[in-house]
């Protein structure tokens, strides 16, 4: 049965290139938010849904990591990475010179910091949906004074002018992507299991001793961080990425023995580990 993919869109977005990675036969559904993916799936319109949820150069994409929080119908069943190149391009026949107003998702025009601060330093940012949209916003433009930052396709697809090549700050930039889906993956031997963890109270040694459940066992964590449990200020959530899968014993037995500390423990998923 193929599946129907959906995804960060429109055409054109890097999230779109992950998905063609993911699944290349999929039937690729665009949808113009984070949120509005994870309700294709959770609807059933699409089999799947493509996110990103971090880059080597901005961090977490907290879009994700919100409705992943505050969700719970859907998991992670598969994570890869992408390589992210950036362009610079414009409507055709316009001056570069010119060039006073920029369009770029936020986490791209992050991305492109020291490039813009070096050839527009007084050039107006704006934050577009996409980077494929903000393309399409260029193109509109009936004062051709401005440019977007996107993937290379975008600008074949819709017909713009590359200016420049390769501006992100970082040639080694690179986007972590997730799958979701109603299930996560089943054991491979070579898997990651992602989680978030709440407190009641806050008390001296409640991160401390919830983290050395996985240490006293030879669990290597690769990411811990916080983000606002959107309650209360000065209140977190903490999310975890560990190695292993939920069903090993040494997993499920922490898993288990974080119920000591913790007001609430949620499996995001267990799934694969990509090749970075």
């Amino acid at each position: 049965m193929q599946v129907r993919l959906a995804y960060l869109g429109p055409a054109g977005t890097f999230t779109e290139a992950a998905a063609m990675q993911h699944d290349s036969a999929a039937i690729l559904d665009a949808h113009s938010s984070i949120r509005e993916i994870y309700q294709s799936v959770v609807d059933g319109t699409s089999s799947q849904g493509i996110v990103p949820i971090e880059n080597s150069l901005q961090g977490s994409v907290t879009d994700t990591l919100d409705v992943l929080i505050q969700e719970n119908e859907l998991l992670i069943c598969q994570e890869l990475a992408i390589k992210i190149e950036h362009s610079l391009m414009t409507k055709p026949g316009t001056d570069p010179a010119a060039i006073n107003t920029i369009y770029s998702h936020p986490q791209a025009l992050g991305q492109c910091r020291l490039f813009l601060e070096r050839h527009f330093p007084k050039a107006l940012q704006v934050a577009s949906l996409s980077t494929a949209t903000a393309v399409e916003e260029v193109l509109k433009d009936n004062s051709a004074n401005s440019a977007a930052i996107a993937y290379k396709r975008a600008a074949l697809l819709y017909g713009a002018e590359i200016l420049s090549e390769n501006i992100q700050d970082s040639q080694r930039n690179a986007t972590r992507f997730v799958v979701l889906a109603r299930h996560d993956h089943k054991p491979t031997g070579q898997d990651k299991t992602s989680l978030c963890i709440s407190f009641e109270g806050d008390r001296p040694g409640l991160l401390y001793y919830s983290l050395g459940e996985f240490a006293g066992r030879n669990i290597n964590l690769s990411k811990v961080e916080s983000r606002p449990n959107r309650e209360t200020l000065g209140r977190y959530v903490f999310l975890i990425d560990l190695e292993g899968h939920r069903t090993q014993e040494h997993v499920s037995e922490a898993l288990q023995a974080l119920q000591k500390y913790t007001a609430s423990v949620k499996i995001l998923g267990s799934y694969p580990q990509a090749n970075t």
